[in-house]
């Protein structure tokens, strides 16, 4: 006979716990606790989102419940991507990787909590989970197949500790994270820059040695006789032990650059090799120590060893763009470099430190036209996320900026990107796609010049041309941000394809859940179609997102009025006015 006050249901369970947490809070108490904390806050804010409850946390491990199974593996799936985006803003060594498992079985509950075989279940499911991955069972799999946009590796049936039967499990893989077919070889040299490695021995010169990386990136990527991968796909290899083979399948490149860096005092020695990643023979390798105010010359002078290697010809005016360095302050470049690892946090707070380090970079040389770029792109993300809504300190400042960015060095793509984007903003289409075009010019490697053009186009109502500069982009940038699938969704919904704009802007979302426009537009879409539930629960998101977010700001700058008074018809059927 059961307890006094139990009851039983049928329930989904989440079990989740985190991959070497006994050593990670060996190595540092503080920090780990830090991150723990953080990640459980977006784990339990994921989990009320699809109507689930946080049962218990202990330590490292958390319990949560579900009625449905749907909602269970959809709360896992934007966990885990959400706890991705947050992991990559770390060191490799202090990064906190949870295992999920889901079963689906009785529980008895008692008060707030709840016990039985299938909370067991669920925890033993949890270990046959990947860091970073998910596992479900069988029951779990039969209610989930062909609702989610996802696939289920079978593992099949496993004995766990303490279950008298065996316990059939899958492998949950998302859809859009699948891995695709090889892309095919440009026509041209192909090259991805790895991240350097930092042999400094001190955490603490990540940044520079990423800036290192990015430097060279861009260099290269002026030059139009090669095909370059974009940071964003390259900094996914950072941390990870990869064979030049499989980045080479992975990203589509004939060559791979490596290469390391170590700092110390003001000596910098950086290592470099070329690879065929086909074969994995060196092609060219050089080591350099120089004093750190020679920094600029070496890169200079890697950048040419590969072009002489790959024997690319370059055309009028490359070497010359590819050799200006916009600054030779040491201080403000290193100011610029601390500024960009923070900015690539996409956090309010890394925001703002950026825009602090971009202000000091300027101060230290008022003529750095980069560090305008940079400082304008960090002013306008502020009112496109909904944490600044003064259109004066955000877009308009941002504009003053890009301008005298391109004053400084009209050969300076990123200061045409921006420019470009602030026109967007102020509604000058024209305009933008003017600057977007130039940036794409003078870096026609440049896969987010290509996608902020797109988007550009998309808003100006030339669809089809946004949706092959962005099929450009995410050929450079494989692994690309989230923005570009809504400049996907973006350019359906101007073209009246409202499913293919749904299933796009689904995927922007779940890969942040924190990215307002893509939520803002689901709900948009949603409401034409008559989604209304779905799009009511996007548009519920922005609250927590941006809690002060006005109803009436709906970040539309559509040239022409139809498009946005159809948004605004979508937003008006999911109540947001």
């Amino acid at each position: 006979m059961e307890p006094t006050g139990v009851e039983r249901k049928l329930a989904a369970i989440l079990c989740a716990d985190v991959k070497d947490y006994s050593r990670l809070m060996g190595e540092d108490e503080e920090a780990t606790l830090r991150t723990l904390t953080s990640h459980r806050e977006i784990i339990e804010t994921l989990v009320a989102e699809q109507h689930g409850r946080v049962v218990s946390t202990a330590g490292d491990s958390l319990l949560a419940e579900f009625a449905s199974a749907v909602d269970a593996v959809r709360s896992a799936v934007e966990i885990q991507e959400r706890l991705k985006e947050k992991n990559a803003a770390l060191p490799q060594k202090r990064r906190l990787e949870f295992r999920i498992g889901i079963n689906l079985g009785d529980v008895m509950v008692h008060g707030d909590d709840i016990y039985g075989d299938g909370v067991n279940i669920a925890a033993r499911v949890e270990t046959l989970a990947e860091p970073g991955g998910i596992c479900i069972s069988r029951g779990v799999h039969d209610q989930v197949k062909g609702k989610l946009p996802l696939s289920c590796e079978d593992l099949g049936p496993h004995r766990v500790k303490n279950i008298a039967e065996p316990v059939h499990t899958f492998r949950v893989r998302v859809a859009a994270q699948e891995q695709q077919e090889a892309p095919t070889l440009p026509d041209r040299p192909s090259i991805a820059v790895l991240p350097f490695d930092n042999m400094s021995g001190d955490p603490a010169q990540e940044y520079f040695v990423d800036g290192i990386t990015e430097d060279l990136i861009a260099d290269l990527s002026k030059i139009s006789g090669l095909f370059v991968i974009a940071r964003h796909s390259a900094f996914t290899y950072k941390g990870r032990a990869v064979k030049v083979q499989e980045v080479g399948r992975e990203l589509g490149v004939r060559y791979v650059l490596e290469g390391s860096v170590r700092k110390a005092d003001n000596r910098v020695r950086i290592t470099a090799q070329l690879v065929e990643a086909g074969t994995g023979g060196h092609l060219w390798a050089e080591r350099y120590d120089r004093d750190l105010e020679d920094i600029f010359a070496v890169q200079d002078e890697v950048a040419h060893k590969i072009v002489g290697a790959l024997e690319v010809k370059l055309v009028k005016g490359e070497r010359e763009r590819g050799s200006r360095k916009d600054t030779d302050n040491l201080e403000a470049y290193d100011c610029m470099l601390r500024g960009n690892e923070q900015f690539f946090r996409l956090t309010q707070e890394g925001v703002a430190q950026a825009r602090a380090m971009f202000q000091r970079a300027i101060e230290l040389d008022p003529d750095y036209a980069s560090a305008y770029a940079w400082l304008a792109r960090a002013h306008v993300y502020d009112w496109i996320v909904g944490w600044n809504f003064s259109f004066e300190q955000t877009v308009e400042r941002g504009f003053e900026l890009a301008q005298k960015a391109v004053a400084l060095d009209d050969t300076l793509p990123y200061g045409h990107s921006m420019l470009g984007w602030a026109h967007l903003w102020k509604k000058q289409h024209e305009p933008a796609i003017a600057e977007g075009e130039r940036a794409v010019a003078l870096d026609p490697n440049d896969a987010d010049a290509h996608a902020w053009l797109a988007m550009s186009l998309s808003w100006a109502g030339r669809p089809e041309e946004a949706m092959r500069l962005i099929a450009k982009a995410m050929r450079h940038n494989p692994h690309y941000p989230v923005v570009y699938l809504f400049i996907v969704g973006h350019a359906y919904f101007v073209m009246e394809r409202y499913e293919e704009s749904i299933a796009a802007l689904r995927r922007s979302v779940v890969r942040n859940p924190d990215f307002l426009p893509g939520h803002l537009f689901l709900g948009a879409v949603c409401g034409l179609l008559g989604r209304e539930e779905e799009g009511r629960a996007a548009v519920a998101k922005i609250a927590r997102i941006s809690p002060n977010y006005p109803r009436g700001r709906s970040l539309s700058v559509f040239k022409d009025p139809r498009y946005d008074e159809r948004f605004r018809e979508g937003l008006s059927r999911v109540g947001f006015r």
